[in-house]
């Protein structure tokens, strides 16, 4: 259901995660979350979005960190 509601498209926003259908970037999404807006807010921001959309932007960050990491030493 997720890719029902976040798209990444090469020629959309430089191929960053989206709200689907929209140029609305989830780190954008995140951002606002992040700067202490609640969900409300995030809608009043984005009209266009749903809170499922919102939510799923949460999500797919959650699941993005559940990725290996490693840190590397800069040159």
């Amino acid at each position: 259901m997720l890719h029902e509601l976040i798209e990444i498209k090469p020629d959309v926003a430089n191929g960053m995660p989206v709200v689907k259908g929209t140029r609305i970037t989830v780190r954008s999404v995140l951002e606002l979350l992040a700067a202490g807006d609640d969900v409300d807010e995030v809608l009043a921001a984005y009209p266009s979005i749903t809170r499922e959309q919102v939510l799923a932007c949460v999500e797919v960050a959650a699941r993005m960190m559940g990725n290996s990491y490693s840190a590397l030493p800069l040159a």
